[in-house]
């Protein structure tokens, strides 16, 4: 159910709703064959994914939040600074709590809000003891293993307007993501270690604004990560509810 669909007189849905869910985007570059706003499409697209019978509203989706460098400098992308989006993130949570919802999903698509996000949701279930977050990344809701399987081929597909994350786009709309066959490729960087880390650059390798093999984006993929993705979400949230 979406949240701004609700009557005044009906306000009792919010209050007996079992979560909020604020989806996460973005207002940025992703190369010349993606929208600017393929972080929204995204994040809106996997927020009507949720299994309605689990009893949450969805609000509508923030459109402009923080993004790096990288990205910053590109035409195209408008830029929050962190500290802002973050006092405005508090203030939504707090918003959404007094209308006695105790549970917040931030369904996130771009990766520049994980860090404030995690922020938010430890600053703000230290106020409020009996509340509870749930920090969901859409890509991660597919294994990386699952790339062949996709149907890609010599790459995961992963990184910034990647066919990864543009096919998924091209599941929810179509229309909206061209990649023709002029527009560059980029292989992308070998990882630094098997282990995780966070790599923060102001000019990556393989990188002008988007990266990764563009060409092997696909609505059969998209598909394919999507229902992969709605499946592990979901689960994810009845066990989130259920514990």
């Amino acid at each position: 159910m979406k949240a701004s669909e609700i009557h005044g007189r009906d306000l009792k849905l919010l209050e007996n709703a079992a979560f909020a869910v604020i989806p996460l985007g973005s207002f940025e570059y992703h190369g010349p064959h993606s929208p600017l706003g393929t972080d929204i499409f995204l994040a809106d697209g996997f927020a009507g994914k949720i299994d309605s019978s689990l009893g949450g509203i969805t609000l509508p989706a923030i459109p402009f939040t923080a993004c790096p460098g990288k990205t910053s400098k590109y035409a195209g992308t408008i830029s929050i600074r962190p500290g802002i989006f973050q006092e405005y993130l508090i203030d939504l949570s707090l918003g959404v709590i007094q209308q006695g919802i105790k549970k917040i999903l931030l369904l996130n698509a771009h990766d520049g809000n994980m860090g404030v996000s995690r922020t938010v949701a430890e600053y703000v279930t230290g106020l409020h003891t009996d509340v509870s977050f749930l920090l969901v990344n859409w890509w991660q809701m597919v294994e990386i293993d699952a790339a062949e399987e996709i149907g890609f081929k010599n790459t995961s597909g992963r990184g910034h307007g990647g066919p990864y994350e543009m096919s998924a786009v091209k599941a929810f709309r179509p229309d909206l993501v061209t990649v023709r066959e002029e527009d560059e490729e980029f292989a992308g960087a070998a990882p630094l270690s098997s282990f995780p880390y966070i790599l923060v650059e102001g000019t990556p390798k393989s990188w002008d604004g988007y990266t990764g093999l563009i060409q092997q984006t696909s609505v059969e993929a998209g598909k394919k990560i999507v229902d992969k993705a709605t499946i592990h979400m979901n689960e994810l949230i009845r066990n989130w509810l259920n514990q």
